[in-house]
C-alpha cells in the first residue's frame, strides 16, 4: 500500500469553526496525512521574531514558527497546507507571506486557503489533490517530452477537450461544449483520433482530468486519472515553451480560476477561487453575450480601456 503524504498544516481557526474534520476528511480521500508540526515553546518566540511579521494571535504567531522549522528543515513534510479564516484581515496577510516564503525557500508544494463555515470536504478536495500529486509525481510532472502515441481528455464544467500526441507532438485535437458528460467525451475523442488519422487501438496510454475526469477515466480505462490544476500547469509551460525556470499560469476554467506559479515544470504553490465563479470562463461568456461581442474579442477590448485612471 502506498504511504500517505504527510502535509503539514499551519492554520488559525479551523478548530473553532468546524471545519478541521472536513481538511481531514479531504485529505483522507486522496491518500493524505495531516498533521501539525512540533514546535518546542522555546523556538517559537525566536522563530516568530526572526521571521519579522508582527503579528497579535498565539495561532498565527504559532504558524509562523512551524513555516520557519519546515523551511529550516527541523521538521520532516511532504507538503503543506495553509488555512485561515476568510473573515480575518491580519490572517490574510499572514497567509499569504507564509505562502511566499515556503515557495521561495524550499521545495514544498503549497497550497493556502481561506475557509468559511461552510467549507466542505469537497470544495477542498482538488487542492489536496494537487497537492498530493505534485508531492508523489514530481518526476512525471519534470518530464519534458512525450512518447509514443498518448490520448488526453479534459471534461471541463464548461467545454470537453481532447488531444492526441506522438513523440511530443500534437497530432489531434477536439472540442465541444459540455452537454452529457460521456457523449462529449466521446465526441471529441472521435474528432482526435480522426484528425490525427488513428484508432483507439493504436493509442498507448489515455490520461483523464477536469471535473469529468474520474467518470470518463473508469469508462476508457485510463492509465492516469489526474486534476486539471497540475495538468493544466504542465500543459501551459509545455506550450509556452517554459519548462526551464520559473513560470506562473492564469488558469481560467469554466466556473473557478487558479492561479499556479511554476518552477522547472513543476507546480510549486497555487491558489484557487473557491467563493463564486466571477471572473470565471462562464463569467467572461455572459459578459461577451450582454456586450454582444465574441468571447475571443474580450481580450482586444478590455486593452483598449481606461485601465490607468483606476
Amino acid at each position: 500500500m502506498t504511504p500517505p503524504v504527510r502535509i503539514a498544516q499551519l492554520s488559525c481557526g479551523p478548530d473553532y469553526s468546524g471545519v478541521q474534520n472536513e481538511i481531514n476528511t479531504a485529505a483522507k480521500e486522496v491518500n493524505g496525512e495531516i498533521f501539525f508540526p512540533d514546535i518546542a515553546l522555546k523556538d517559537i518566540r525566536r522563530d516568530f521574531d526572526a521571521f519579522g511579521l508582527d503579528v497579535k494571535s498565539p495561532d498565527l504567531k504559532l504558524a509562523i514558527a512551524r513555516a520557519k522549522a519546515l523551511v529550516d528543515g527541523r521538521v520532516d513534510a511532504d507538503a503543506v497546507f495553509i488555512a485561515t479564516c476568510f473573515r480575518c484581515a491580519e490572517a490574510a496577510i499572514v497567509r499569504n507571506e507564509l505562502r511566499r516564503y515556503i515557495h521561495e525557500n524550499s521545495k514544498l508544494p503549497v497550497v493556502s486557503y481561506s475557509f468559511t463555515e461552510r467549507t466542505t470536504a469537497g470544495t477542498l478536495l482538488t487542492r489536496m489533490e494537487a497537492l498530493t500529486t505534485i508531492a508523489r509525481r514530481r518526476a512525471l510532472l519534470a518530464r519534458e517530452e512525450q512518447q509514443g502515441i498518448t490520448l488526453g481528455v479534459d471534461s471541463g464544467s464548461s467545454t470537453t477537450k481532447a488531444v492526441v500526441m506522438k513523440d511530443n507532438q500534437i497530432i489531434g485535437t477536439g472540442w465541444t461544449p459540455t452537454t452529457e458528460v460521456m457523449k462529449s467525451a466521446h465526441d471529441v475523442i472521435d474528432n482526435a483520433l480522426k484528425e490525427a488519422g488513428i484508432t483507439m487501438k493504436e493509442v498507448e496510454a489515455i490520461g483523464t482530468t477536469g471535473y469529468g475526469r474520474f467518470l470518463i477515466g473508469k469508462e476508457l480505462n485510463a492509465n492516469l486519472i489526474q486534476e486539471e490544476l497540475t495538468v493544466n500547469s504542465k500543459g501551459a509551460v509545455y506550450l509556452a515553451d517554459r519548462q526551464h525556470g520559473p513560470a506562473t499560469v492564469i488558469d481560467i476554467g469554466g466556473m473557478d480560476n487558479k492561479a499556479i506559479a511554476v518552477m522547472d515544470g513543476i507546480p510549486g504553490t497555487f491558489t484557487m477561487g473557491g467563493i463564486c465563479a466571477g471572473a470565471s470562463g462562464r463569467f467572461l461568456e455572459m459578459t461577451s453575450k450582454r456586450l454582444g461581442v465574441d468571447i475571443t474579442e474580450l481580450g482586444p477590448l478590455a486593452m483598449k480601456g481606461m485601465g490607468g485612471r483606476v
